[in-house]
Order: structure tokens, then sequence, then C-alpha cells
């Protein structure tokens, strides 16, 4: 089972000769797989707090397992609105990257309610706790939270479906969640702190706008309005370019201008993996699967590049038919790890200075 939960934790998929244990079930209906991208704001926070000699294991604990949480809901409520909408259907990417919930029988309408209601009620609770050990601007760091993640699919406001989805994104991962860590740490955010939370804000954008790109065909004939159907393909590509970019750029300018430790610069150990997303992001979609082999043979974790026979249909490629995304969340993991690293580092290094 342990293997199980690795698989899914590392491709939201598993295996069909594999048994469906219920950890691997609800991994698979949550997309745990991409919960990394939340530990990592919760890790920037928690980093940016100690550096400033605020820090609890305990609280920073507490606020991170009601992050996840609050992930693992956005994620289903995204798919319950979806396929109640009629976006998400057999014939949409949604079923074919990674079994769907509702579609694929994983667990029924109201099932899927329920456990929304319960990660909203464990939420509530942790928030409560939080609140009383700093105050109500928690609360109002949650709700915000709660309310951006909700509207992100459900009426009236829909904001994934009229060029705003993108943006909401990028304030939950990045302003939201990295200050509110902070904020409970350290019961205050100063100005620096909200300018620190813009690079990983845009880092998590960026595997959004993949994941929307390889969507835009999809999405433009079901009325579904993402930044790449507004702004076209070629502009949504170059549009996703310069976020790789600003990623970069911010962080320089932020250590320039002594907002963040100069060891945040090992960042930039990230750029030959920033390079590969680039190129990938100014090409087109492969059309043949021995030229997606070819393109992408290093991104490929080595388990599944043993599953995958470049002779075969497109459609057996690793979790097609996502292109963009999978370069995307790849370099957004490395870029982000080596961010918190330099933060970590830098939090030794003023502990064992003082």
């Amino acid at each position: 089972m342990i293997k199980n939960w690795i698989e899914v934790l590392r491709t939201c998929n598993l295996p069909k000769e594999s048994g469906m244990d219920p950890v691997s079930k609800w991994l698979i209906i949550t997309r745990s797989c991409v919960f990394s991208m939340t530990v990592i704001s919760a890790f920037i926070g928690g980093m940016l707090a100690a550096l400033d000699g605020s820090f609890s294991l305990g609280l920073w604990l507490l606020v991170t397992v009601g992050l996840v949480v609050a992930h693992a809901a956005n994620n289903m409520v995204n798919d319950l609105f979806d396929e109640a909408q009629g976006i998400d259907t057999p014939d949409y990417p949604r079923a074919h990257y990674a079994p769907h919930p509702i579609l694929d029988g994983l667990v029924t309408r109201e099932g899927l309610i329920g456990a929304i209601l319960a990660c909203n009620v464990v939420d509530f609770l942790i928030a409560l706790v939080l609140t009383w050990q700093r105050g109500w601007a928690v609360m109002g760091f949650a709700v915000a939270g709660l309310l951006t993640s909700v509207f992100y699919v459900a009426p009236p406001l829909k904001l994934k479906q009229r060029g705003l989805g993108e943006p909401a994104i990028f304030l939950i991962w990045g302003p939201l969640m990295i200050a509110g860590t902070y904020y409970v740490l350290a019961g205050n955010v100063p100005s620096r702190i909200w300018l620190a939370s813009i690079p990983y804000g845009l880092a998590v954008t960026t595997a959004l706008m993949g994941k929307h790109l390889d969507k835009a065909e999809k999405d433009e004939k079901k009325g579904v309005k993402t930044l790449p159907v507004l702004l076209g393909r070629k502009r949504a590509q170059q549009t996703t370019q310069l976020m790789v970019w600003g990623f970069y750029l911010i962080v320089v300018a932020l250590v320039t201008a002594g907002m963040l430790p100069w060891l945040t610069l090992l960042a930039l150990l990230s750029l030959p993996k920033a390079s590969r997303v680039l190129v990938a992001l100014h090409g087109p979609v492969p059309k043949t699967s021995q030229e997606a082999f070819e393109l992408a043979e290093d991104v490929i974790p080595k388990d599944l590049k043993s599953r995958f026979d470049p002779s075969l249909p497109l459609e057996s490629y690793p979790l097609w038919p996502l292109w963009y995304v999978v370069w995307a969340v790849w370099w957004t993991r490395n870029a982000g790890a080596w961010f918190v690293g330099g933060l970590f580092m830098a939090t030794l290094a003023r502990g064992l200075s003082g």
C-alpha cells in the first residue's frame, strides 16, 4: 500500500494492476500529487518568520495541515462544480490525465459533498485555534482563501470562466498562504513579506497557465474563458514564459533591496530547468509519442519511462493529454525547493551567528 501511496502522490494515478486501497482512493480524489506546492508556500512563510525570530513548530504544523486540507477541499470543489456544470465530461482532458472522483465512480456526488464539508469543518476548527492564538486577522486570511477558492468555479462569480482564475491562484498560493503563515507565527505582516510572497505565487500560477494551455481548445468550445483562451495560444505561451522570468527577476530584486537574504539566490540554481521549460513553452504540443519522448526523456521519472513505449500512440504518453503543465510543475517544484532551501540555510546561518 505504501508503494501505491507514493505512486499517487507523484502522479495522481494508480496503475490498473495495483489494488485500490481506501487511502490511495482518497489521495486520488483530493489530487494529493499537487499538495507539495501548498507545503512549499507554508515553508516559505515559516522560514521568513523564523528569519525574523518568530517561529513555533506547533503553530507552523497546525497552519500547514490547515492549508493542505484547504487545498484538498479546493480540488474537490473544482471537480464537483465542473462536473455539475457540464465542463468535466468523459471527452474532457480532466477525465483523461487522472481518475475523476465522480465520472470514474470513485465516490458519489453526495459523498464528495460530505468530504468537502468535513475538510471545511477541520479547517474551521484549526482557524478557531489560530485565531485564539493570534487574533481575528487569522480568520480574515482563512475566509479570504475560502471564498476565493470556492468562487474559482462556483456561481455566481465563476472566476476561472472569466479569465480571473489565474490571478485568484496567484493570490491564494502567494500572498494569502505565505503572508498568512507568517502572520500566524509573527503576529504581523511587514510590507516586505507581501513582496516576498510574489515570486512563488508566480511560480504556482505558471503551473496553472500550463494546465490551461493544455485545455485551451476544449475550454474555448465549452465557453470557459481562461487566460490562455482570452489571450490566444501564442500570447498565453509568452505570458507564461514572462512569469518564469518574473520569478527570478523579483527574487534578485528583493535580495538586492535587502528584503530577502542573499542565500535565497540559491533559487537561481533552478535556471537550467527553467531554460527547458521556456523552450517547451515556446514550441507546439508534440504530434507523435516518439517526439514527446525525445523532447522530455529526462523529465519523465524512470519508473514511468519504463512503462512508456514511444512506438505506441501519443495517448499512451504519461499524463497525456497534459504537456505544458507537466513541464511547468516540474520547474515549479524545483524552483520552490531551491527558494525554500535558501531561506532555510539563511535561517540556520542566522541562528549559528546569533
